[in-house]
């Protein structure tokens, strides 16, 4: 039998939506800071007014069935509307204040951006910058977030894609290092302590002439601290050129090398949007702004700008 609109308990759809994308009931509880009791509740009161399951339970797993994934495709949308309302009503209460909400990669954030956003600010006052760091592919439209820095391949499928620039990686020393190494032949530097993925070095090797088998001393899943390793004299650093182009000017970093190492399979900085934000005014002045400062910044160390 099918279940009319007005007997579908609402206030657990939100709660259908975490546990479908969980598949947790626990971390669905935690995210919505209910009990996992409640959780529980709510998922079997749903399923029974609609009279049939959403979910196939495997162990302390949740996984949707054919009917849940039907459903959530219904009702995602509505959801997804309702939490932009929320946002746009929470905003319309702070005046005409407008606000950009962001979510980058760390060390993008740490090394390269924070520096700049004073000449942003005094650029755009009116304009708030909320930034997000995190490594992980933030679904954009569900968190509110009006666009992210990513690093890849793109295009991306579904979202509006500007391609920055593409950073190439660089073996960078502190100025210790670099001066005990300088003159030596860059394959003597297997024997010095190495920070970085053995594959992407083993690469650079490569293209220096050499076959190595490479053993890294450290490998780190953030530049941002490979980068403070590199800096304090860890070992050798492979490292993006956008991320320590700071540290390059200001001399705390040293290149050693001017082989420069791309990735064939793009490895580029994007920054991405929703279609639906392409338009949004905040967002034109931070695409262009960033796009003038990374024009810079390729002007000085001769990065290319896409």
């Amino acid at each position: 039998m099918l279940t009319s609109m007005s007997r579908i308990p609402l206030q657990t759809l939100p709660t259908f939506r975490a546990v479908a994308t969980l598949c947790n009931l626990r971390a669905a509880a935690e995210q919505l800071h209910l009990t996992h009791s409640a959780i529980s509740q709510q998922i079997r009161l749903l399923e029974e007014q609609l009279g049939f399951a959403l979910f196939d339970r495997r162990g302390r797993r949740v996984v949707l069935n054919a009917a849940g994934a039907a459903f959530l495709q219904a009702v995602e949308p509505a959801l997804a509307q309702i939490d932009e309302g929320v946002r746009a009503a929470a905003l319309a209460t702070k005046g005409p204040e407008q606000r950009l909400r962001i979510t980058v990669l760390p060390s993008f954030a740490q090394h390269w951006l924070m520096p700049r956003m004073a000449k942003w600010r005094a650029l755009y006052p009116d304009i708030v910058v909320e930034l997000h760091t995190t490594q992980q592919i933030v679904d954009l439209k569900r968190e509110g977030f009006h666009a992210a820095m990513r690093q890849g391949k793109g295009p991306y499928r579904g979202l509006q894609s500007s391609c920055l620039l593409d950073s190439p990686l660089l073996v960078l020393a502190n100025p210790a290092i670099a001066q005990r190494l300088a003159g030596s032949d860059p394959g003597s530097w297997i024997d010095e302590p190495l920070l970085g993925p053995a594959e992407r070095w083993e690469d650079w090797f490569a293209l220096a002439g050499h076959r190595y088998k490479v053993r890294p001393v450290a490998m780190f899943n953030d530049m941002g601290v490979m980068l403070q390793a590199t800096e304090q004299g860890l070992g050798l650093g492979l490292l993006r050129q956008l991320v320590a182009a700071d540290a390059l000017r200001e001399g705390r970093l040293v290149r050693m090398s001017p082989l420069a190492l791309t990735d064939d399979d793009g490895n580029a900085f994007w920054l991405v949007n929703p279609p639906e934000h392409a338009q949004f005014a905040p967002l034109l002045a931070f695409r262009a702004w960033l796009q003038d400062e990374l024009r810079q910044a390729s002007g000085a160390l001769e990065l290319p700008v896409g």
